[in-house]
């Protein structure tokens, strides 16, 4: 990135501002000098290099990742970066190469998200893709005010960073030593000798790892245990006299890009830490969970779309994962042998679906009707608890090609007999409640936390599927 810190920037100060992989030359750097406003994408998950900058315009590139083989190409599409001291200004922002993008048709109808803050971020309704030319367009010059404050952060969506995921870990863990239902499990590390975390809900000392029925009804009265022999007619011999616990995997963010799947697991983890939420305390005497909240770190702190630090896409590499390329998977896998898998939900977004969605098991080598319509139950659930959920769109989505067991929800469902499924959210809104800041990192939140009722629902059919 190339730094513009005034209208009369020194050589040396200029020189200093060559990061990243930014490639400009002395017209470009004479060009810079004259405008009074500063671009840079040097932070945890930034991305985007400047082109050119003018008075009128500022002209950015997204950076390329490394080239993944599972993939065949070189992905592009995350960025995140910012411009100082423009307050005030008409200036339009042009991202030169939105047209080769991996997903290029994701730019209709998407709005690009800024923060003059960090904290509040908000969509630009001025953004416009241009098929033709392929670039994507922020345009202040249509916006009240123009450049709405002297530090304005872009990005593709809300960014969630590894430092907040630290302080999510932390939050988690902090009130567990007096009973220990939450334990930090550190699973190994990634390339970038990250920790790769895994919060155990459920198990322990307090918990246990064996399901006792709830307390049914209260006194002796024969009435009462008539009404409670009819209840348990309806019920699973799991329900009615306990046994061993469902184990629950919940992982997020294999493509770091998807930064929605973090705000997701930020609602999700927050409810499972509510002692006072009846779903949460039901969910955890009858089942353990083990939830990843980030798969993905490095690739996340180095602005990547897809893959992890080596190129390595993560959702491709779990029939056989090589240590040395992609050790999340490898790690995470070899924690589910140990621990086997009932049901296991891995959390992404989607850059051209306007909805959010589940693509299940189906085509996955020896998937039954009976994981099935657990799956169909789930998913119903699901929707009844958040509307934002649904289960017809969209059509072409049918599950996993015949025979295919690379990606988590497929090895899972073949490796561990379970239910596997992929839940998707939308970069740009849910269509069926369709508002003007789009999906955001809040609706995500709440998505995650409406998933406990879902999984509660289903826990009695899991393991006799």
């Amino acid at each position: 990135a190339l730094c513009v810190p005034s209208r009369l920037a020194s050589a040396s100060s200029i020189r200093s501002c060559r990061t990243m992989g930014s490639s400009v030359d002395a017209s470009e750097l004479a060009t810079a000098a004259s405008v009074p406003y500063h671009f840079s994408s040097a932070f945890d998950s930034g991305n985007g290099d400047l082109v050119s900058c003018t008075l009128a315009e500022c002209v950015v590139k997204m950076r390329a990742e490394p080239f993944t083989e599972a993939d065949g190409r070189a992905h592009v599409q995350w960025f995140h970066f910012r411009i100082t001291n423009a307050f005030g200004m008409p200036l339009k922002v042009t991202i030169a190469n939105a047209g080769r993008a991996s997903y290029p048709d994701g730019w209709h109808h998407y709005k690009c998200f800024i923060s003059i803050d960090r904290k509040h971020w908000v969509r630009v309704q001025s953004t416009s893709y241009d098929e033709v030319t392929g670039q994507l367009c922020v345009d202040f010059g249509q916006e009240k005010g123009g450049v709405p404050g002297q530090c304005v952060h872009f990005a593709y969506f809300v960014p969630y960073s590894n430092e907040q995921h630290l302080d999510l870990v932390s939050r988690c863990v902090s009130g567990a030593t007096a009973c220990p239902d939450v334990r930090l499990l550190t699973l190994g590390e990634t390339n970038d000798g990250r920790p790769l975390d895994c919060l155990r809900f459920g198990g322990g000392a307090c918990g246990g790892d064996a399901f006792l029925p709830e307390t049914p009804f209260a006194g002796t009265s024969q009435a009462a245990r008539t009404a409670v022999t009819k209840l348990n007619e309806h019920k699973s011999e799991w329900e009615r006299t306990g046994g061993a616990k469902r184990v629950i995997w919940v992982i997020a963010r294999q493509h770091p890009g998807e930064s929605m799947a973090s705000w997701w697991m930020e609602g999700f983890c927050a409810r499972l830490l509510d002692s006072e939420d009846p779903v949460t305390k039901k969910l955890l005497n009858r089942c353990v969970l083990y939830v990843v909240p980030h798969m993905n770190p490095d690739g996340a702190s180095r602005g990547h779309l897809r893959t992890n630090a080596k190129g390595a896409n993560l959702n491709r590499e779990w029939a056989d994962p090589k240590l040395s390329y992609a050790p999340e998977v490898f790690h995470v896998r070899k924690k589910m042998d140990e621990t086997g898998v009932d049901l296991m939900l891995d959390v992404h977004g989607d850059e051209a679906e306007p909805y959010c969605f589940i693509v299940g098991g189906e085509g996955t080598p020896g998937w039954d009707d009976e994981r099935a319509a657990t799956q169909t139950r789930f998913k119903e659930k699901y929707a009844n608890a958040n509307p934002d959920f649904q289960t017809v769109f969209p059509l072409e989505y049918g599950g996993a090609p015949s025979g295919n067991v690379v990606t988590a929800k497929t090895q899972i469902a073949v490796r561990y007999n379970a239910v596997g499924m992929t839940l998707e959210m939308p970069f740009t809104d849910n269509i069926q409640l369709a508002q003007k800041n789009g999906w955001t990192a809040r609706r995500s939140a709440k998505l995650g936390a409406a998933a406990l009722d879902a999984i509660l629902d289903v826990a009695h059919r899991l393991r006799e599927c």
